[in-house]
């Protein structure tokens, strides 16, 4: 159950994330669902992969290449839904970044620890 609130919460902030910038274009509800399930096996599978490929590079920039991982798998999912558009590389920066902030403060506020 909570597994399916958490994918809700994704991708209601996927779907909010149109409204913060331009540059991200999300078709439909059913679209925001597929994409924050594409999105959740993407960083569950490849992620650490390219985080443990890329560690030289990472502990080098004190961590902010972590920044161009998310920027990268964002977009790559942008490119295998259809539906969901983002611009280019730097808009999948900030939309990583605007998505992780948003679904952070939906989880801190609907999954509160008892």
């Amino acid at each position: 159950m909570r597994l399916l609130l958490i994918w809700a919460i994704n991708a209601a902030a996927l779907f909010a994330l149109p409204y913060l910038m331009t540059s991200i274009k999300v078709d439909s509800v059913g679209t925001a669902i597929i994409a924050a399930l594409v999105l959740g096996l993407v960083n569950a599978l490849i992620r650490p992969i390219l985080v443990l490929l890329t560690l030289p590079v990472t502990l080098l920039t004190l961590g902010l290449f972590i920044f161009v991982i998310n920027g990268l798998m964002f977009w790559a999912v942008s490119q295998m839904v259809g539906g969901f558009h983002v611009a280019g590389f730097w808009s999948a920066v900030g939309g990583a970044i605007l998505y992780s902030i948003i679904s952070w403060i939906l989880s801190a506020l609907i999954l509160k620890e008892k």
